[in-house]
């Protein structure tokens, strides 16, 4: 039997701290101007952390799945939010991104629920769901923001393609299309050198509670192929959402802005 890792203590956590201390150091001594950012994030990272940790508690105790369903509910609206801001100035970019990841979310979380692939217990369906929905969020943020981005700096090709009789989804294609491919990159990159140049998490994950690397790598291989198909499906809802919302109903487009997002 493999020998499961060992959890560290809070103590153990404590002393970790001394890792952010040297990032502290690095950023200090090339005078980056990080260093309160980068104690304030790790800080904020902790406290996320233990209120997160006490409420999954919660849930896997008395919850159940309703409460489970509920708690992806909220990450999806918090992603959401997170992946709209990304494309500040876009129209409804936060309403387009939140519709996007729930339908990537349904699809795929559904999908493995109703094949058996995962089981129907809370403790499996939200860090799954937790997963699906991250990738998505930064997928569909990358794909706004190139919506957004495209949209400005292809306005005379839009428009003269749209002043040649063509239709507002024909004349926008090139950048929709741009755009969803520049956002699912990340994922396709990632995908090409798993297991090459980093173990991924769910195996990592797997094989420091003991679990066989043979059953890790099957795991693993799910959560790939979710992690694929998630952000495609988020991306190409939010980007025809949002196309849609580029244009009147008489087919012209509308001006966008480029204000920079908020952290």
């Amino acid at each position: 039997m493999t020998e499961v890792a060992q959890i560290p203590t809070w103590s153990g956590v404590a002393a970790a701290l001394s890792l952010v201390l040297v990032a502290g150091l690095v950023c200090w001594r090339l005078q980056l101007g990080l260093t309160k950012e980068l104690v304030i994030v790790a800080a904020r990272a902790f406290a996320q952390l233990v209120a997160i940790g006490l409420l999954l508690g919660v849930i896997f105790e008395f919850g159940g799945l309703p409460a489970a369903f509920g708690w992806l509910a909220i990450m999806v609206v918090i992603g959401g939010q997170v992946a709209g801001r990304r494309a500040a100035g876009l129209p409804s970019s936060r309403k387009v991104a939140t519709i996007g990841l729930a339908i990537a979310a349904a699809a795929t979380i559904g999908l493995l629920l109703g094949l058996r692939i995962i089981e129907t217990t809370p403790t499996v369906v939200i860090p799954v769901g937790g997963m699906v929905i991250s990738g998505a969020m930064v997928a569909t943020g990358l794909s706004l923001r190139g919506i957004r981005d495209s949209a400005a700096a292809a306005r005379d090709q839009v428009e003269a393609r749209l002043a040649l009789g063509l239709s507002a989804e024909t004349a926008f294609a090139a950048q929709r299309q741009g755009s969803v491919r520049g956002a699912l990159l990340p994922a396709m990159d990632s995908t090409k050198v798993v297991g090459l140049i980093a173990l991924p998490g769910a195996m990592t994950g797997l094989i420091l509670a003991g679990t066989e690397p043979m059953e890790a790598i099957r795991y693993q291989i799910v959560v790939m192929y979710m992690l694929l198909a998630a952000p495609a499906i988020a991306a190409a809802v939010a980007t025809r959402l949002a196309e849609r919302s580029l244009f009147d109903e008489a087919h012209r487009l509308r001006r966008t802005t480029t204000a920079a997002a908020s952290s």
